[in-house]
């Protein structure tokens, strides 16, 4: 069986330009976020059927103490292995890499995004190494996952979601975090798997671009896969599921399908950069 190194990455206080630097600026939002991070994501991490592979956190070395004691206990334990850097590009993920697996690394490296405020499912990083394997040198997206909102929760399908991962050989490597999520597919081939929920994404009032999407699902066949993720979520009443399917939903996707078309138009024509000062403009006055 070919061998894999498989790295996630999660940015977790990193200074970021942008509409995200807002954010960061809100009282509370660093508090909030590592609440959400021990709620969601090391949970699920450590409920993974697969082990086989290194957590790697990025932190601001400008951080407060009482987050890195907060965060010390996981550390300890080896849960994830914490790197300090004011910046991060995915040249330095490449060479924070050679750095973990050093000279005796396997055939494949497996690179993983993961926000410190999401929740995975238990096979999520065990599909990821299989779907690596038979897709060596392409982009992988799981494409299925779920969307929670208070006691709402939503299935989504998103072929290009956040939750994305690179595999290669170690020849050339350019990592998960060789662009955003959603223009992967500008640099080497893409697979977008379909299957049961591989990812759970939480609305909460400091998410930068995060909204309800998909269609709202029953929690009972779910709870399974997210252990303690959706334990508030209660039976959805059937006049609920119908006035949502039939109505709410047709309405979020005339939304997104109308930010998706303005946000080609300011790629194409601004960049990247350009797309950030808008959304900074709406987050400032919006």
């Amino acid at each position: 069986m070919t061998a894999i190194d498989h790295l996630v990455l999660t940015r977790f206080n990193l200074p970021t330009p942008g509409p995200e630097s807002l954010v960061r600026a809100q009282e509370g939002w660093l508090r909030n976020r590592v609440a959400l991070f021990e709620r969601h994501t090391v949970p699920t991490m450590r409920a993974q059927t697969e082990n086989s592979y290194t957590w790697m956190v990025y932190l601001d070395p400008h951080s407060p103490g009482w987050l890195l004691e907060r965060l010390a206990p996981f550390a300890d334990e080896g849960l994830f292995v914490p790197l300090y850097r004011e910046r991060v590009e995915w040249t330095d993920v490449v060479a924070d890499a050679r750095e973990v697996f050093g000279d005796s690394h396997g055939e494949l490296l497996l690179t993983t995004n993961l926000d410190n405020d999401d929740a995975v499912a238990v096979d999520f990083i065990a599909r990821l190494q299989q779907a690596a394997r038979r897709h060596p040198d392409h982009a992988i997206y799981l494409r299925t996952g779920l969307i929670l909102q208070g006691d709402a929760l939503y299935l989504r399908d998103d072929p290009e979601n956040a939750f994305c991962s690179v595999s290669e050989s170690w020849d050339a490597p350019v990592t998960a975090w060789r662009d955003w999520h959603n223009l992967l597919h500008e640099h080497l081939p893409v697979v977008s798997l379909t299957g049961t929920p591989a990812w759970l994404q939480v609305i909460h009032g400091q998410n930068v671009s995060n909204r309800v999407r998909g269609v709202r699902t029953e929690a009972a066949q779910h709870r399974a896969a997210f252990p303690g993720q959706l334990d508030g979520v209660t039976d959805t009443r059937p006049g609920r599921l119908w006035l949502d399917r039939s109505v709410l939903r047709p309405l979020r996707e005339l939304r997104d399908s109308s930010r998706a078309i303005g946000k080609r138009v300011i790629l194409r024509i601004g960049g990247k950069n350009s797309l950030d000062r808008v959304k900074q403009a709406v987050r400032r006055f919006g």
